[in-house]
């Protein structure tokens, strides 16, 4: 599927896309490209269906920072994959 953004830096998401992932995004901003990411309307409760109990007993701030420093070293990764070596 592919779109284009209006004068304004709007895009259009079809309305089965709408229905299938919500009316909200995150814009994640990458070294190699854009992402958008469905943001439940309410982010624990969207998390707890998809894994239910698993993560009943661990701080959800812990839970945050974990994946915050993940997605970090994700990014990371990636730009130094990206970047010309000092030998070539």
């Amino acid at each position: 599927m592919g779109t284009t953004a209006d004068e304004r830096g709007r895009i259009y998401l079809p309305k089965d896309v709408r229905d299938r992932y919500g009316e909200r995004y995150r814009i994640v901003e990458l070294p190699t490209h854009v992402v958008l990411l469905p943001v439940d309307d309410d982010p624990i409760e969207g998390i707890h269906e998809a894994v239910g109990d698993a993560f009943a007993d661990i701080d959800h701030d812990d839970i945050e920072d974990e994946a915050i420093a993940t997605a970090k070293a994700e990014i990371d990764a990636e730009t130094d994959d990206r970047e010309p070596k000092a030998s070539e």
